[in-house]
């Protein structure tokens, strides 16, 4: 995607061959700043710190990781130390699991002189993998635009989303906005309704700042407006993304997807999950009980950071000294609130039956 004109992904390799440069998505909307990795502690404090976020994004920045520790030292014993240090990054996410193992299978068979070079290989290509999945991805979701524009006679199609899964949570083009960009780019009209997505505003921050560059009509609405629109009919589909689907269908996300599914379920909205494949967890079918909820730091719920009249940013606290704050990052919405999957291969029921329907072998 572009911003001010100029083409980029969420992660490369620098100018010098080796080292890995980012988007801080810390410092954004505001600042928009490159951050560089060299080791293996980098690349991991970086998925921690949410210098990068999103399932697919943290499984590319963990692969590159590799490649780093890979290029220090690529015996067998720092490798397996280097993957467990990435691993304990972010429990929520199956992309980190999953590029993981990929890379530890793929330089388990190579000698430790040959594994720098090929690391580096197999991370650039399961980056361009990424890319083809997700814009894949847009070319299928785009179609369910298209026929609500078509059934709403060419009005603007009003799409509601939650938190960022948009080319800042991928490599490039994204998952759930993936279909908006597409839709956007062929004409279609239509408008979206940003979810603020408390806490770290990832929708109001993120979602926002990337539509802005895009020039995609879009309006910020604090996290509980979604019912309300649905009731009043200014919402047509709901499109969000997925940090973990089971193998059943149920889909995890950033805490108050559920929320906006049941909103949805009881206003006749359709209510869309768009997912790359490896972010499918085929190993579990429960994912109420069976996902490891991410709990992380009070002070995202406690604390704002914001630009100030004058031009500064500043953190400022919104809750009482001395008041506990608890802060889980994600929830789950059961399968039958889903009306169906978008992947790079199509668009399915969220059910086993359906997923095996594109993914015969998995």
């Amino acid at each position: 995607m572009k911003i001010d004109g100029r083409p980029y992904r969420t992660i490369w390799l620098a100018d010098d061959g080796w080292s890995v440069e980012i988007i801080d998505q810390t410092r954004l909307p505001h600042d928009f700043a490159i951050a560089r990795l060299t080791t293996v502690e980098e690349a991991a404090h970086a998925i921690r710190a949410m210098l990068v976020r999103g399932a697919p994004l943290i499984g590319a920045t963990a692969a590159y990781g590799m490649a780093l520790a890979a290029r220090e030292a690529p015996d067998d014993k720092s490798l397996s130390q280097a993957s467990d240090r990435l691993l304990e990054t972010r429990p929520t996410a199956i992309n980190l699991r999953w590029a993981l193992e990929r890379m530890r299978r793929r330089l388990a068979e190579l000698a430790p002189a040959d594994r720098a070079a090929a690391a580096y290989d197999e991370a650039a290509a399961l980056c361009d993998e990424d890319v083809a999945f997700n814009e894949s991805i847009g070319t299928h979701g785009a179609d369910l635009i298209r026929q609500a524009s078509e059934k709403a006679g060419g009005r603007v199609v009003n799409v509601l989303t939650h938190c960022n899964a948009g080319w800042l949570a991928t490599v490039d083009w994204g998952t759930a906005l993936s279909p908006i960009y597409k839709a956007f780019e062929e004409g279609i009209p239509l408008h979206v309704w940003v979810d603020e997505t408390r806490p770290r505003n990832q929708g109001a921050s993120l979602t926002a700042w990337e539509l802005n560059h895009h020039g995609v009509p879009h309006t910020v609405v604090v996290d509980n407006v979604g019912g309300h629109l649905m009731q009043h009919g200014m919402v047509d589909l709901c499109i969000t993304g997925t940090d973990r689907t089971t193998a059943s269908g149920d889909v995890c996300n950033k805490i108050g997807t559920y929320l906006k599914a049941l909103a949805a379920h009881d206003n006749g909205v359709p209510f869309y999950v768009a997912l790359p494949s490896p972010t499918i967890d085929w190993t579990i079918e429960d994912g109420v009980r069976q996902i490891p909820i991410e709990q992380r730091d009070g002070s995202e719920v406690s604390a704002l950071t914001g630009r100030t009249a004058d031009g500064r940013i500043e953190t400022v606290t919104v809750t009482p000294e001395g008041s506990p704050v608890a802060n889980y990052a994600f929830d789950v919405t059961p399968a039958r609130l889903v009306t169906g999957l978008i992947t790079e291969r199509g668009v399915c029921p969220a059910s086993r039956e359906g997923l095996r329907s594109l993914f015969p072998t998995s």
